[in-house]
């Protein structure tokens, strides 16, 4: 990735969480199919997580795939499952140039075989990178997310791993898909929605949002800067009261 630069006297946050909406709305106004948004919408995503390194961002984390997406028409699915094919694949060569760091997060096991298999790759070749940590969120849901760790917890339970009475917020988090990764400090929403589409319920608790009436394929590097500034002016209390002067 290229050198990085910091916004002078603004706070850059740890990690910032994008769901990249609009991609088929973008292509609809062009006259283009769905499939022509979801392709440039891609080649974004590569651009956005270089800027986000080069401003100072860890972490970056994108709704790729949810759970709901199943439900698109055939034709649609397949080519995202095929997009997504691609950019893995290429990504295990790129990481290594841009010294990535990439984790997939999300139910792999519904995922093709091929796709879970170049998932693998991509995590073990990519895991000895220092630059920005990428997480792409695929066949995720946040409510999926939680019921999964929970299952997972209760057979350890079972299994006399530890009580009931070990549980805290710590422990259950590192059940979750984002085990070791730093909750995002803000969630970015682009093509005018405001909701979290069952997106990080249980990370995104204490998350700035900022949400945009662009649509992702449109999304550009004064875009993010300007979230980041939008960002410094938010009061940070999680739950408490501010002090008065």
């Amino acid at each position: 990735m290229g050198q990085r630069v910091n916004l002078k006297d603004y706070v850059i946050p740890r990690h910032i969480a994008f769901i990249m909406d609009g991609n088929g709305r973008w292509a609809k106004a062009r006259g283009k199919k769905r499939t022509f948004g979801h392709k440039e919408g891609s080649n974004v995503l590569k651009t956005i997580c270089r800027d986000a390194y080069e401003i100072g961002v860890e972490y970056v984390t994108v709704y790729a795939f949810s759970t709901e997406n199943w439900q698109r028409p055939d034709e649609e699915v397949d080519f995202l499952i095929d997009l997504l094919r691609q950019y893995l694949k290429e990504s295990i060569k790129t990481c290594k140039r841009d010294n990535m760091r990439v984790r997939v997060i999300g139910n792999k096991v519904g995922l093709p075989l091929d796709v879970q298999n170049t998932i693998k790759t991509l995590e073990v070749e990519s895991s000895v990178h220092s630059g920005l940590n990428l997480q792409i969120a695929l066949n995720y849901g946040g409510r999926d997310e939680i019921l999964r760790a929970c299952k997972k917890m209760a057979e350890d339970m079972n299994n006399n791993s530890f009580t009931m009475n070990n549980v805290d917020e710590d422990v259950f988090s590192n059940y979750l898909d984002t085990k070791n990764i730093p909750d995002p400090d803000l969630m970015i929403r682009t093509s005018g929605e405001i909701r979290l589409s069952n997106f990080m319920l249980w990370q995104l608790a204490y998350s700035e949002f900022y949400f945009t009436d662009k649509y992702w394929p449109d999304f550009q590097k004064e875009d993010l800067i300007n979230a980041i500034k939008i960002y410094n002016k938010k009061e940070r209390r999680y739950g408490g009261l501010k002090d008065e002067d």
